[in-house]
């Protein structure tokens, strides 16, 4: 088992380090994209509006712009300041506008920022940016860590009694106790989300019994739950081509508020004008903060877009009958995703997978620390090469993402605002700083190499908000000011990381 643990460990532990520190930042994704995004905020006037008067709003807009489109979808402001988004598909194409909700006004277009913005650390986290076989790699790095987590309880027999024992500055014997520390605290967590990452995949790694189950059709596995929720089958229409007025759109949003308790965030409309149209609400993300359930969605509700009748209804908190797969399932990716307990467990998700990553890297820095002590020349006259190699992987592995996380800020800020495909350039500026960071810690000596990334990561995260404040002229007052949590948060943590990076980058020259 320990022989096990050390190397399963260890060759895992390079992807888990990354995995985990860019699962981690995933947590707050929405916040990061917020800030990536960068609109400017709007005037007072458009904060003080209402969900209605947006909506109606949008529908004036696109009933004289758009009249001829087969759909129409309207994303209203979720909090003061940001702008009516709308976008229809026609004949000839997409179009996406941004509109000022209280005077009309068309703003300039993309309005903010094009940004893969937190969307990127939750795609690397479980695909590494490298589609489908990043996915299955993932998939079994996540195998090798349940096999560690499974030898590292065998192997400390005096796991839990080691939890309350450090010692400083005492080489080898303070790795180990970081690395028991770290793994006690975090341990409960720790399973739950490796078991809950594997079993949200599980069609993909194992898809044989739920097509002898239900069919290799995609979509049985989708109707056999539909028929055993007893939940109606959305209608289905056709073009009628008989005109019909708009819907008067502000009863229908109380009335869907009232249905599903929520306020709504985004509306779609299927051939609008026309006798057949029909009117899709969707409720805000739920945060789970107040509803005392795991299992919260998103509450829908389709209308008639002539009549007004509700013809199909999904509240928040799911109370249908589904079968018992189904409902697990559900559960399943709610605690993945922390999709309840509202930002009170996000942050306790946060921290946890703060610990799991020092787990990881203090797992991966105690080998070297025992093999450089007593080496017995594992791999003949290669064993120092290859050791050097380890080191290196190891810092690029643990410094070296967490400077490329926030060169991936950088490039956000850096890039011109109206350059083609500015998402894709900020996840190269990542993989790209990655990689630099390999060959800095191939090129330098180990203890320089350690202290200098974790110094240039420090000064990067401490000076983001003055990059901000320079490239678009918001900083960490304004976002206060107005109400604005989200970039607030962004930029607080950023300054906590830098300050927490500058102590680690003051401890490394000790590894």
């Amino acid at each position: 088992m320990g022989w096990l643990h050390t190397w399963g460990g260890l060759i895992t532990g390079w992807l888990l380090c990354v995995i985990f520190m860019t699962g981690t930042l995933s947590v707050f994704r929405e916040p990061i994209t917020h800030w990536m995004r960068a609109a400017p905020p709007l005037a007072a006037q458009a904060q003080a509006l209402s969900a209605e008067q947006a909506a109606r709003r949008a529908f004036d807009y696109l009933g004289e712009h758009a009249a001829g489109a087969r759909l129409w979808r309207v994303d209203l402001p979720q909090q003061g300041g940001d702008a009516l988004l709308l976008s229809w598909r026609g004949a000839d194409g997409e179009h996406q506008r941004a509109i000022d909700p209280a005077s009309g006004a068309v703003l300039p277009s993309p309005w903010g920022r094009d940004t893969d913005g937190g969307r990127h650390f939750m795609v690397f986290h479980y695909s590494l940016q490298a589609g489908l076989m990043g996915f299955w790699i993932v998939g079994v790095v996540s195998l090798g860590m349940l096999v560690a987590l499974v030898s590292g309880v065998i192997v400390h027999k005096r796991i839990f009694s080691d939890f309350f024992t450090f010692r400083p500055n005492k080489g080898q014997r303070s790795w180990l106790d970081a690395h028991n520390a770290c793994g006690v605290l975090a341990l409960p967590f720790l399973f739950m989300i490796t078991l809950t990452g594997l079993a949200i995949f599980y069609s993909s790694y194992m898809p044989l019994p739920l097509q002898m189950a239900y069919g290799a059709d995609d979509g049985a596995y989708d109707r056999m739950q539909q028929v055993l929720s007893h939940e109606p089958a959305p209608p289905r229409r056709q073009h009628a081509g008989v005109p019909a007025a708009l819907p008067q759109i502000g009863p229908l949003l109380r009335q869907a508020r009232a249905l599903t308790g929520t306020e709504m965030a985004m509306l779609l409309v299927e051939r609008p004008g026309d006798s057949s149209m029909l009117l899709r609400m969707f409720g805000r993300e739920p945060d789970g903060g107040t509803s005392g359930s795991i299992r919260n969605q998103r509450g829908t509700v389709l209308f008639d877009g002539v009549s007004g009748a509700p013809l199909q209804m999904r509240k928040p908190d799911p109370q249908e009958q589904q079968s018992v797969g189904h409902a697990t399932h559900s559960v399943v990716e709610h605690l993945h995703f922390a999709r309840f307990g509202g930002w009170t467990m996000r942050w306790l998700y946060f921290l946890s997978g703060l610990a799991g990553t020092a787990l990881m890297a203090t797992g991966t820095i105690l080998y070297l620390v025992k093999r450089r002590q007593k080496s017995g020349g594992e791999f003949g006259a290669a064993t120092a090469r290859i050791y050097r190699c380890i080191d290196a992987v190891n810092i690029a592995s643990i410094s070296g993402c967490a400077l490329a996380c926030i060169a991936y800020l950088y490039g956000n800020r850096l890039l011109p605002a109206v350059l083609e495909g500015r998402g894709k350039w900020e996840v190269r500026i990542f993989l790209l700083a990655w990689l630099a960071s390999l060959a800095h810690a191939a090129w330098r000596p180990r203890a320089a190499a350690w202290r200098e990334q974790w110094t240039l990561a420090a000064l990067l995260c401490l000076g983001l908000p003055l990059l901000n404040l320079c490239t678009t002229g918001q900083h960490l007052g304004n976002y206060v000011l107005r109400g604005d949590w989200q970039g607030a948060g962004v930029e607080a943590v950023s300054l906590c990381c830098g300050a927490l990076m500058a102590a680690i980058a003051r401890k490394v020259k000790k590894i």
